[in-house]
């Protein structure tokens, strides 16, 4: 496993930035997928709260093939084979604030982005929402997204924290990240956190003026209907898709239905 790993490390480029709350440099790995870079908005890809690059599989790929469009897939800090968290550190409930409005925008000038579609999964969703509230972007794909905390999202991120301490996610997760503790427990700790049930942002995101699509599979276990259903209430311009026979991950569960539905949303804006 660690030839493999240094050979997908290899193969990807790292972007090097300082993020304001401490000024420490973390270096992000990132890769481009699917077309060459062209006057239509690049698809930048955000991962869910235990994600990576790997972890999407061959979605970003495959998407951005049959689209025509030009991916940029990157790890975000505690991730992949990104910088990796320090084993003290905590999580403020507001992280996914500073990773919209402090990381991406560097990450986005280091590597020459503007105006990108954002391509969000999950935590990924709600930080692509929460940039696209004080940042210019194209639009906004939110697939699986958190506004706000449900009972149902804590009693699954419980079960997760048992799954890695007594069962086989840590085994499972040290195939997509060099250090799975950090990419667990910067996740876990503070969506469990008793000052995380509070968190809300749907106040923040009424400022949006792109296009939106607010995706969510009917048998979502981390989040109910709830969520995209709140979107469009605060943003009144968003569509909403609703998948069949689909949980958390409908880049996983139905990619085909996703694939036609996240393309077509965008064929319709450019």
């Amino acid at each position: 496993m660690a030839e493999a790993g240094r050979a997908l490390e290899a193969a990807r480029s790292f972007a090097v930035l300082r993020r304001d709350s401490d000024e420490r440099e973390l270096r992000l790995e990132y890769e481009w997928v699917g077309a060459e870079r062209t006057a239509r908005n690049v698809v930048v890809f955000l991962h869910e709260g235990l994600g990576s690059i790997s972890m999407w599989r061959d979605f970003p790929r495959s998407f951005c093939a049959r689209h025509g469009l030009a991916g940029f897939v990157f790890s975000r800090y505690g991730y992949g084979r990104s910088t990796a968290k320090p084993p003290d550190e905590r999580w403020d409930a507001d992280f996914m604030a500073e990773q919209a409005n402090d990381v991406l925008p560097k990450l986005f000038a280091a590597v020459g982005i503007d105006r990108p579609w954002l391509f969000g999964h999950s935590d990924g969703a709600s930080i692509a929402l929460l940039h696209a509230a004080r940042h210019p972007v194209a639009g906004v794909i939110a697939v699986a997204p958190h506004l706000f905390v449900e009972d149902v999202s804590i009693a699954s991120i419980e079960k997760a924290r048992v799954a890695f301490e007594s069962g086989d996610l840590r085994r499972g997760l040290a195939k997509h990240h060099a250090d799975p503790d950090s990419a667990f427990r910067g996740w876990n700790d503070v969506w469990l956190a008793p000052a995380f049930r509070d968190w809300n942002i749907e106040r923040e995101i009424e400022a949006i003026a792109c296009p939106v699509l607010a995706v969510q599979g009917e048998d979502d276990e981390y989040g109910t209907l709830a969520q995209i259903r709140a979107i469009a209430r605060r943003v009144p311009q968003t569509e909403l898709v609703v998948l069949p026979a689909c949980g958390h991950s409908p880049h996983r569960d139905q990619p085909e239905l996703l694939m036609r539905a996240a393309g077509a949303f965008i064929g319709r804006q450019s």
